[in-house]
């Protein structure tokens, strides 16, 4: 078995990422540790990443937004002389396993996509303030921040030259992030993207790749200078006190992962898992004080740290585990209560962090290359948000009517606020919408339902759920949906789920993602790329790969 990837970090053990603090200004330093890669086998030289790396990035993004609101701007530099970042480490791609690949694109685009939002979500900009090579993924750090400032001197330069040296694409929106979000036009991008020196200086603003160059001399104050103006300018609240982060708590055996407040069976003859998120076990608090009291032990944000976590752990952990069985348990009015404390006060800079981490959270769900299937039992409380799991999944079924020695209450769904609006999915749209494309009347038929606990055969009839079965028939398709899934081809699976998912208008994110899952996986299984005579595995050597001219 291969070392277990933990994604529980926090800033005591940061090996890579360095922060500090000055008031509504923070600096985020890159200065990573050669020696602390994930895995053997590789150094991560020239401010190089792994996931390893990556993880502690997406530690740092989260506690900015919980633990240091106070932050209205993050400055993202270098720590080391020379370079800002030589993007993914070539020895780890070379070596790694294809589905980690392709895994780690998918979470550090995400990554990505969590500080490129933050702004928008949180009122945080991002500034990337380049001095030294910047190439690859370190160019792709700083197209996701809200403004990026190159220093003109002869080393310094940007670049994305995967396809002359490696034979494969930039993997975390390089393509999409210069085309959609920086608008270089199509020729100078076709450049860009074909050369292995990068643009240096006044030529890379001219061709929009950053937005401000800065003599070597300047340009340290003039970053300084920037950022406080920034922040001086910004609409966002100034907030005293945030949330710490404590360590999530999380046991293993064999078959079960569980956290506090869900858990995680996994059935590995089958090629499945069962995902159980529990419902509050007290009443909801009395005001936003009380719940910011309550800190990271507030039973929303609990939940939704836990369920990212479980989330991450089964993505990168348990390869071979294809179907998620999603199930909850719990009172569905008190958990609306604790809904409705957040959707009552989001004007309160915590209710707002919260709500977007389950946003988050939620497009996590939607981009995860697993069959995703939700159990509506008796005993659960899909309500509002977590109701949007129902509409993230491939299906959904649901239990009719009593059951024989079942004594939990009647299943029911209930809609929120939470349905219709503050969760939308990578396509700009809700999933209810994106549910009912062609009917979206069925949206305002829905939305007139909100609060009202739905038993199966109205679920139904709404077009909520996939399948209604009551108790003589439940075992019986259950078995036969699952252990048909199971027969067939992984890969076809994942290529006809992301299809299907995003259903809608194309955005910026769904092309990253859509490419991430086309290109980028087909590109890196091609032996131009990880073949023994590919770029991948000759990189370095001084020989250029050995191509297959037949184009496909």
């Amino acid at each position: 078995m291969p070392p277990l990837i933990d994604f529980r970090v926090d800033p005591s053990r940061y090996r890579h990422w360095q922060v500090e603090y000055d008031g509504p200004v923070a600096t985020l330093s890159m200065d990573v540790d050669e020696k602390g890669g994930l895995f053997d086998g590789y150094e991560l030289k020239l401010n190089s990443y792994d996931l390893g790396v990556d993880i502690e990035l997406n530690d740092v993004v989260q506690r900015m937004r919980f633990e240091h609101p106070q932050v209205k701007v993050v400055v993202l530099r270098s720590g080391k002389d020379n370079v800002f970042c030589a993007g993914a480490n070539i020895r780890m791609l070379g070596g790694a396993a294809h589905s980690h690949k392709v895994n780690f694109c998918k979470f550090t685009n995400e990554t990505r996509n969590a500080f490129e939002a933050a702004e928008q979500d949180s009122g945080q900009q991002y500034i990337a303030a380049i001095k030294g090579a910047c190439a690859g993924g370190g160019y792709e750090l700083a197209l996701a921040c809200n403004y990026i400032m190159l220093t003109d001197d002869s080393t310094t330069a940007v670049g994305l030259p995967e396809v002359p040296l490696l034979a494969v694409l930039p993997g975390t929106g390089g393509l999409t992030r210069i085309t959609d979000k920086r608008k270089v036009r199509r020729d100078r991008a076709d450049i860009f993207c074909s050369i292995e020196e990068g643009v240096k200086g006044q030529r890379a603003k001219d061709w929009r790749l950053v937005d401000e160059v800065i003599p070597n001399s300047k340009f340290t104050d003039t970053v300084q200078q920037r950022a406080r103006d920034f922040a001086a300018s910004s609409n966002k609240s100034d907030i005293e006190a945030g949330v710490n982060f404590g360590p999530l708590q999380r046991t293993h055996t064999d078959d079960t992962v569980s956290w506090s407040l869900m858990d995680v069976k996994i059935d590995r003859a089958g090629r499945k898992a069962f995902i159980t998120l529990q419902g509050p076990n007290e009443q909801a608090p009395i005001d936003m004080d009380t719940f910011q009291a309550q800190g990271d032990q507030a039973y929303l944000l609990k939940l939704c740290r836990e369920f990212e976590d479980a989330i991450l752990h089964m993505r990168l952990n348990e390869m071979e585990i294809g179907l998620w069985v999603i199930r909850t348990q719990g009172d569905p009015d008190q958990f609306a209560a604790h809904e409705a404390l957040l959707a009552n006060h989001t004007d309160h800079w915590l209710a707002n962090e919260v709500r977007q981490y389950w946003k988050r959270t939620l497009k996590r769900l939607d981009v995860t290359s697993r069959s995703l299937v939700a159990f509506v039992e008796h005993g659960s409380c899909f309500v509002g948000v977590l109701a949007e799991i129902l509409f993230s999944v491939d299906r959904t079924y649901m239990m009719e009517d009593e059951f024989e020695d079942d004594e939990r209450a009647l299943a029911t769904i209930t809609l929120s606020e939470a349905n219709f609006g503050p969760y939308p999915m990578a396509n700009g749209l809700t999933r209810l919408q994106t549910r009912f494309l062609g009917e979206p009347e069925c949206v305002d038929v829905a939305s007139a339902q909100t609060g009202v606990a739905l038993d199966a055969q109205t679920a139904d009839k709404l077009g909520l759920v996939t399948v209604i079965l009551d108790d003589i028939d439940w075992e019986g398709e259950v078995r036969i949906f699952v252990e048909e899934r199971a027969s067939f081809s992984p890969d076809a699976m994942t290529g006809m789920e992301a299809n299907l998912r995003f259903a809608g208008p194309e955005t910026m994110e769904t092309r990253i993602f859509g490419r991430l899952t086309a290109w980028q996986n087909w590109i890196f299984n091609r032996p131009n790329a990880v073949g023994e005579d590919g770029a991948l595995q000759r990189y370095g050597t001084g020989v250029r790969g050995d191509f297959d001219l037949e184009r496909v």
